[in-house]
């Protein structure tokens, strides 16, 4: 069996989903807008940096899953995918997605981005397996807390290996295609590191490593 790994966010998308949640959040009046902006800039500065907690990130990311009912979330999220996500799914990153289908190659999504607002988007690009960072839940209510590893940088990694350890086959090969410095660390796991339009610390690896580098713009 083979795996094919894709990254999200700037990769078969063309944007970055948590940063379009929080727009999406401050345009429809749901949060207090200039506040919640200015938090998602400065994170979303350091996460292209490199140097982003992403406990802390998760901490201010989250708390909007804790204030509001559920139901309430799921509407908006409903909202959210339409106006903000189904326009910026690449045609050429479906293309890629159906090219490893059709070679019955098994197809993953892990993201750094939290499940509630992914794993919809997996959805539309008709991928069962996502790793994602966890919302914690209690009697279906969101904590505003994380469960378990986030599946951000190193942890990626983590995230990976818990997830082959309950699968019953074994994968010979692997792909996986990103866009960020952030997944450096799991791009030296896989056979076939791809560098999907990628930053610039990410191009500087990938010419070191001889990754191929594509774009799916």
């Amino acid at each position: 069996m083979k795996l094919a790994l894709f990254d999200l966010d700037n990769t078969l998308i063309a944007g970055d989903s948590d940063c379009l949640w929080g727009e999406f959040l401050t345009e429809q009046g749901y949060v207090d807008s200039a506040a919640y902006q200015a938090g998602h800039e400065k994170f979303y500065e350091e996460y292209t940096a490199g140097t982003m907690n992403i406990y802390a990130f998760l901490e201010f990311q989250l708390k909007v899953l804790a204030d509001n009912d559920r139901a309430q979330l799921e509407a908006w999220r409903k909202n959210y995918i339409e106006s903000k996500i189904k326009p910026i799914m690449l045609p050429k990153a479906i293309e890629l997605i159906e090219k490893h289908r059709k070679q019955g190659h098994e197809l993953l999504i892990i993201t750094a981005t939290n499940r509630f607002i992914t794993e919809p988007i997996a959805n539309e690009f008709k991928i069962d397996n996502l790793i994602a960072c966890e919302p914690e839940e209690i009697d279906g209510q969101y904590t505003g807390k994380v469960s378990g590893t986030p599946s951000y940088a190193e942890g990626k990694v983590t995230r990976l290996n818990d997830w082959l350890k309950n699968r019953e086959q074994t994968f010979e090969e692997t792909w996986f295609y990103s866009d960020s410095h952030n997944d450096i660390p799991l791009l030296k796991e896989v056979e076939h590191a791809i560098a999907v339009d990628a930053d610039e610390t990410l191009i500087a690896e990938a010419e070191k490593q001889n990754w191929p580098v594509i774009s799916l713009r």
